[in-house]
């Protein structure tokens, strides 16, 4: 089989398997069956706790570390799905990521919550994400899986799910205090350009 056969076949099998899940959501997953509307409020409920609660002054920094929970947990999840280790069996649309509901609002908005309530209140953020990725793993997925919302295949469980929430909150906070970091760095740099600045002083 040669490259263009190839890429024709991966083509037929891909529309094949579009008509299936579109098939499959029209059946069980879509907006007359209750499981959508769990999976509509998992996306929804967050983003309107987290539109009220956020600290505002510091938006740009709380929302930087949530972006980056959402962005690494969707590309994990991906890579679970396609490779059959973990399913969401339910989801709003067969077009978009099967996981959307909860690696854009549910997780992220329960870390980013997280990273403000330790930096504000000066909490220890690395022992406390340990708890809240328990919670997630531990208690939110099997609830999903006893509900029949996912499936564990290939050997994975629960704790693969706790390891990843560690790794991927410990990435965003890393990064986001990178960027707070480079920001003052910055800062400090144009306040010693402004001093220093000749024109400036002959302005004033």
């Amino acid at each position: 089989m040669d490259f263009k056969q190839y890429w024709n076949q991966i083509l037929e099998k891909q529309e094949e398997l579009n008509s299936q899940l579109s098939s499959y959501w029209s059946s069980f997953s879509d907006m007359g069956n209750w499981q959508f509307w769990v999976v509509t409020s998992l996306l929804v409920v967050p983003l309107l706790l987290v539109f009220f609660i956020v600290d505002r002054k510091r938006i740009f920094e709380i929302f930087f570390f949530g972006y980056t929970v959402h962005m690494i947990w969707t590309y994990i999840d991906i890579a679970l799905g396609r490779t059959g280790h973990f399913t969401h069996k339910y989801f709003l649309t067969p077009v978009l990521p099967n996981a959307l509901n909860i690696t854009v609002s549910v997780l992220p908005v329960g870390f980013l919550l997280l990273y403000q309530y330790c930096t504000n209140k000066n909490k220890n953020f690395y022992l406390y994400t340990l708890l809240l990725s328990a919670m997630f793993a531990f208690g939110f997925a099997t609830i999903e899986k006893y509900m029949g919302f996912v499936e564990f295949r290939k050997g994975t469980n629960q704790f693969h799910l706790f390891i990843i929430d560690v790794g991927i909150a410990y990435i965003a906070y890393w990064f986001t205090r990178l960027l707070l970091k480079v920001r003052e760095k910055n800062n400090n740099w144009n306040r010693e350009l402004n001093i220093n600045n000749p024109f400036k002083k002959k302005a004033r």
